[in-house]
């Protein structure tokens, strides 16, 4: 599939991640607000790294700022079982519309792969974005201590064939 444009200005460029991306990757997770306080543990030491970048979907939100095309989100599909492993987007880049960008990107990823659904544990400050965003709730993931200490929201992407 080739990079799409969204129509947020500046303009928002979705492009495959390749290995170097793995250290911004990381950042990007690491330094999620969502992940502040009692959060931040399940991140910490988190890594994004080259070899998980090749083994699945990672795609990248590329901003035409003029220093070089910085990442301002990005997503990773896991084709088996489908799942919408992760989706961050930078905190000063929230609220611009690139997490419905990438959403709709990763639906089309899907649609690409066969895929009829995408499931998504969600973290709890990301609940009603998911919903927002189209997704289904399905259930809850229960904690997963110590690395995961409280239950997540399950959510569900269909995806439509064309």
């Amino acid at each position: 599939m080739s990079p799409r444009t969204s129509p947020v200005s500046p303009p928002i460029t979705i492009r495959r991640a390749v290995a170097r991306d793995a250290k911004r990757l990381t950042r990007l997770v690491r330094g999620s607000g969502a992940y502040a306080g009692q959060y931040a543990a399940a991140v910490a030491g988190y890594r994004v790294g080259p070899v998980y970048i090749e083994a699945h979907r990672v795609f990248a939100a590329v901003g035409a700022d003029g220093q070089g095309g910085r990442v301002l989100g990005f997503y990773s599909l896991v084709l088996a079982p489908p799942e919408l492993d992760l989706l961050f987007v930078a905190d000063e880049a929230q609220g611009r519309g690139i997490g419905r960008l990438l959403v709709a990107h990763m639906r089309s990823q899907a649609r690409a792969a066969g895929l009829d659904r995408v499931r998504v544990v969600s973290h709890l400050p990301a609940e009603g974005f998911y919903h927002r965003a189209g997704a289904v709730r399905t259930g809850t993931a229960l904690a997963n201590p110590p690395a995961v200490p409280w239950d997540r929201p399950e959510f569900e992407f269909r995806v439509a064939s064309e």
